[in-house]
């Protein structure tokens, strides 16, 4: 049971984990102006999620239960939960990326894509209309 607890905790640490460091990769690429993934960086996201997550682990397993230490199947375990999650995760965030991204930039600065939803004009009530008609007219 105690291990049952300790690996949830560790796969709760792990989901926050992957979505902080997706949204790092995300602000990195746009500084560097990367315009495709960078591998180096979902290497780095891996190894830091895979750290904070052993720490979690040792914490809950060795402070809060009182079980020994152990280094290597931890680390294999948690190596075997940390990579479909951050796949997914990925994935996930893609397309998040894609359909709330207002638009597009080119090198140049032009702008390439608009997105539909912010390109849409509000219609105003037919009060507000001529609202300032009066002190235009003077």
């Amino acid at each position: 049971m105690h291990t049952v607890l300790t690996y949830v905790v560790s796969l709760f640490v792990i989901v926050i984990s992957v979505f902080i460091t997706l949204c790092v990769k995300y602000e990195l690429e746009r500084l560097f102006h990367e315009k495709k993934d960078v591998a180096p960086f979902h290497i780095c996201n891996v190894v830091i999620i895979l750290m904070v997550s052993f720490a979690a682990h040792a914490v809950t397993n060795n402070y809060f239960l009182g079980n020994e230490f152990k280094l290597v199947m931890p680390l294999l375990i948690l190596t075997i939960m940390i990579i479909p999650i951050y796949i997914f995760g990925q994935f996930a965030f893609e397309k998040y990326k894609s359909v709330y991204r207002k638009y597009d930039t080119a090198e140049n600065g032009k702008v390439l894509v608009l997105n539909e939803k912010y390109v849409k004009k509000k219609k105003l009530p037919a009060k507000l209309k001529n609202y300032n008609a009066a002190s235009k007219e003077k």
